[in-house]
């Protein structure tokens, strides 16, 4: 069971909470940037991509790093330099990304609050303080951002379910809350409602297996949807399906992908297949996984592709030349709007440093660059 705690900490990625034991950081240590040239210029209308890094639980290690298509350059840890006068720099990890509008919206779960920066510059802007906060969505002038509400802790009698904040963008100040399930994780807007992953990961083995159902207008909760164990991600595709995914429960229910139609209110579609991470490029849903359960015969690292269109899995293996044997953990995914080159993390160990592999979209490696500590969420800009 001790190991089961572990695994499930802060209802993260089982292997993420296993970097929670690491020794802290002083607060008041400030890490200059470094920058390094990994790739060739590209000259598109992007200016270039965020990358967000987790950062060992307990350590105070999140960190922000920014790569510029004008020149190639990759800059680690732009935050401290961005904002020397914030202390103990980005926080406690680093759980979820977004840009919107002019601002890059940081939400960073164990110090309770979403980091407001400037998009250009990264500058601080504001702060909102949310308890154990986990991912954000927007429609219009507002940003969503679910809530495990209560502290970290293990307890299959976990009675405090969390909920959805609504933030005006504008004002950067909470306006609205709604209760929903238990550990909310990722969140979509789509058609004016709002649906929210529950994965009751602090209740093992208590899973929760919902989606819960809000409507935007009015903050009022509709429903709760029987899906899947342990719901971790959730994106709408262009036909307004729901594409979600269950984290299993890390020992006999597998991890799984589900498709959910809020129209019939029916699941299409479940894939028994792994996903750690997904990334949503048009009609097509790539997926990466890795180390998601305890087993050790890395069936659970995969790269895959599905048609969302055709509800199909059309690619298993989208790295044709060979070198996914050099990716550890496939932890993070992202795909260049523009060119269509696709961005791959690796955790590694989740203690030292992590990768950033980017590749063409036939899936061959152009280069790689060391990141922060567990690197995972990209935000194209």
């Amino acid at each position: 069971m001790e190991l089961l705690k572990k695994f499930v900490l802060a209802g993260i990625a089982p292997v993420l909470a296993l970097s929670a034991f690491v020794s802290c950081r002083d607060g008041e240590q400030i890490i200059l940037p470094e920058e390094e040239h990994p790739g060739e210029t590209q000259r598109i209308q992007l200016t270039g991509f965020y990358l967000l890094n987790e950062g060992n639980m307990g350590s105070n290690k999140s960190s922000l790093d920014r790569y510029s298509f004008a020149d190639g350059s990759y800059l680690r840890n732009i935050y401290a330099q961005a904002n020397p006068d914030v202390p103990k720099e980005l926080g406690d990890v680093g759980n979820d990304m977004a840009a919107y509008g002019s601002k890059l919206w940081v939400v960073v779960n164990c110090s309770n609050k979403v980091e407001v920066l400037d998009l250009k510059t990264a500058r601080r802007l504001g702060q909102i303080d949310i308890p154990n906060c986990r991912y954000i969505a927007f429609d219009g002038r507002y940003a969503y951002v679910t809530s495990y509400a209560g502290p970290v802790e293990i307890n299959p009698d976990y009675r405090q379910r969390g909920f959805v904040a609504r933030i005006d963008t504008a004002t950067m100040q909470e306006t609205a809350r709604v209760e929903v399930g238990f550990q909310p994780d990722g969140i979509a807007v789509c058609d004016g409602m709002i649906y929210v992953a529950n994965s009751g990961g602090y209740m093992v083995p208590n899973y929760e297996n919902t989606v819960s159902v809000i409507d935007a207008s009015e903050m009022r909760f509709v429903g709760n949807v029987e899906i899947g164990i342990n719901l971790a991600l959730i994106a709408a595709d262009s036909g307004g399906r729901l594409w979600i995914s269950s984290r299993g429960d890390y020992f006999d229910t597998p991890s799984r992908l589900y498709v959910y139609d809020p129209a019939t209110r029916t699941v299409l579609k479940s894939f028994d297949h792994p996903v750690g991470d997904f990334f949503m490029a048009g009609d097509s849903l790539y997926t990466v996984s890795g180390a998601i359960g305890y087993s050790a015969d890395g069936k659970d690292r995969q790269f895959a592709i599905f048609d969302t269109r055709r509800l199909e899995c059309v690619n298993t293996g989208f790295i044709t030349d060979g070198t996914e044997k050099d990716i550890t953990v496939p932890y993070g995914i992202a795909v260049n709007p523009v060119s269509k080159e696709i961005y791959i993390t690796d955790a590694r160990n989740y203690v030292n440093p992590g990768y950033l592999h980017c590749y063409s979209p036939e899936g061959v490696r152009k280069w790689s660059q060391r990141t922060g500590d567990i690197p995972s969420k990209i935000v194209f800009y």
